[in-house]
């Protein structure tokens, strides 16, 4: 191996590893528990140039002779930690791999991931007033220096910002979590906190270049284009369709408040600081190689994406691509294929476009699952659904077959009515117009409180399904402002509009299927095909997706129409 990444399963360490491996370099990954692997093959990195070292920085380290070039992204980082479990691996397992970097005989370059609030100035930090975590990376900058410069060895310390990407949750992302879930009625900080962030793709290309560069540079790595803290907010809060805050709270003040009152953790209030960073050679250095940053809105926008598909880390995402799109003029979450699917999948209440994971996993092509205007992830839309639905299907170039649950029928129905031709097929799962309406209290206003408060569990004995990751995110969803309020509110509206869904349903002249639960049946009759699955409720697509998928997937056409 001519490289060593120790932290090979952090957030850095393993993309960094994911880069090194596709320039062709042979690469050793240090790791306590090979959970990177797993990691590695769901990215299509190739393996062939890795090998996984058993190793932890806290504890003397195996000796590989042929090592060149050795990356130090291991570290603890979180708030919370005791000054012990700080400086194990901030200070000592750090020191340690510098003292095992001098023992190398073919050794190129040690490359120190450090932190952007650390100091280059002598002196001790204070643990009580930074907390253990900023307090020992600043301990261990110093004290990496002091000994690399003692033992002759060739260092780089990179000093990163807040780095974003797909799986960090840490910092930053808890603002925005508060944010998303409208647990943000203020922003900390002031008019002029600068919170600087970089990618984490950027970042990796970044350390991966710096081997082969001259030694004695250090280098500060942040978009020095980050918007101040308040505009960062809001570029996410206008991307995710949620109210940014107006008000500030000073961080002054938020120091002599009580945490359980503020809900601030103290060691994050030394982050909010208008400072700026000597970023002069790391912006040098970049220009050198060829490295651009990103454009620093888009990467706040495809984070947040991120983050939300993510529940924050409390969950996968069932398919990707998935993000924020405007749909007739709101930020509608769609999962899937926007061009060219084989299948619009459109979900019923209370759920949201996960609904339908079970059934995509059974459909050979590629899928459009968006959430509906005001329910899920979407924001409301200033528009009536037909027109939110007609824009949705705008970018569509195929002819998909329409696949609809429950009060998404009647506008699937309008659609097939109104747009013949854009459309394969109609298949209505559980089409509550045609079904016994809901409960009198589901409909009422005293419900929605109730729902919003309701956990995974009950939830899933209440609509007769199993808990599974598609309740749990509904359930996730119902929590945020305003989401049990509007499922509430379409229920009274399908109440009002069931026999105009009936009456547009006599008019559509594509192929239609019915799909319903033997538990659920039709009240009202219909000369189509309906099947009806034994055993079934009003979610088949959860208890027997396989049969939900095979219906839908019968009407799909065999070949794409001409000019597709």
């Amino acid at each position: 191996m001519d490289a060593i990444v120790f932290g090979a399963t952090g957030f850095i360490g393993r993309s960094l590893v994911a880069e090194l491996l596709a320039r062709g370099r042979r690469v050793a990954a240090a790791v306590r528990d090979d959970t990177l692997t797993p990691w590695l093959t769901s990215q299509g990195v190739d393996l062939r140039g890795l090998e996984i070292v058993t190793a932890d920085i806290t504890r003397p380290l195996a000796e590989l002779p042929d090592v060149r070039d050795v990356y130090n992204a291991a570290g603890r980082f979180a708030f919370g930690l005791s000054e012990r479990e700080a400086r194990s691996v901030n200070v000592d397992g750090a020191l340690n791999v510098v003292e095992w970097a001098a023992t190398l005989p073919r050794l190129r370059r040690l490359v120190h991931i450090s932190g952007y609030r650390v100091s280059a100035s002598d002196g001790q930090p204070d643990y009580a007033a930074l907390g253990a975590y900023e307090a020992s990376k600043f301990e261990g900058d110093l004290a990496v220096r002091a000994r690399a410069e003692a033992l002759s060895v060739p260092l780089t310390v990179a000093n990163p910002s807040t780095v974003i990407g797909p799986g960090q949750y840490i910092g930053l992302a808890t603002l925005v979590e508060d944010l998303w879930n409208g647990r943000l009625p203020a922003l900390p900080g002031g008019s002029d906190t600068f919170l600087p962030v970089t990618t984490v793709d950027y970042f990796v290309r970044f350390l991966a270049e710096i081997p082969a560069s001259p030694v004695g540079e250090h280098y500060w790595v942040l978009d020095d284009d980050t918007p101040l803290l308040p505009e960062l907010i809001g570029t996410m809060a206008a991307h995710m369709g949620v109210r940014a805050p107006r008000r500030t709270i000073p961080a002054g003040l938020l120091r002599r408040l009580p945490a359980r009152l503020t809900g601030a953790d103290p060691e994050t209030l030394s982050f909010l600081s208008a400072d700026r960073y000597p970023t002069a050679s790391a912006r040098a250095f970049a220009a050198r190689a060829g490295l651009e940053m990103p454009p620093v809105h888009q990467a706040l926008r495809t984070w947040a994406d991120d983050l939300v598909a993510a529940r924050f880390g409390s969950s996968s995402p069932w398919r990707s691509p998935y993000g924020f799109h405007t749909v007739s003029g709101a930020p509608t979450w769609v999962t899937g294929d926007r061009q060219r699917p084989a299948h619009v999948l459109l979900h019923g209440l209370p759920m949201n476009g996960d609904l339908w994971g079970p059934v995509a996993a059974h459909l050979p092509g590629p899928v459009l699952a968006p959430d509906l205007p005001g329910l899920g992830r979407s924001a409301p839309s200033p528009q009536p659904i037909d027109v939110w639905l007609a824009d949705l299907m705008g970018p569509v170039r195929t002819r998909p077959v329409l696949v609809a649950h429950s009060l998404a029928c009647g506008p699937a129905v309008r659609f097939a009515v109104d747009h013949p031709d854009r459309l394969s097929g109609l298949v209505l799962v559980s089409p509550a117009f045609l079904q016994a309406p809901a409960p009198r209290l589901a409909r009422s206003v005293v419900a929605a409180p109730l729902l919003r408060r309701m956990p995974a569990p009950r939830l899933a004995r209440t609509l007769g399904v199993p808990d599974g990751p598609e309740v749990r995110s509904a359930a996730a969803d119902l929590r945020r402002p305003g989401v049990a309020r509007r499922v509430t509110a379409s229920l009274r509206a399908d109440a009002a509009e069931r026999r105009q869904w009936r009456a547009l349903l006599d008019r559509v002249t594509v192929p239609v299927r019915i799909v319903v639960g033997s538990t659920d049946p039709l009240t009202e009759p219909v000369d189509l095909p309906v099947t009806e699955i034994a055993g079934a409720g009003h979610y088949p697509q959860l208890t027997h997706p396989a049969q939900v998928a095979h219906v839908a997937d019968a009407l799909r056409p065999t070949a794409a129409p001409p000019g597709a």
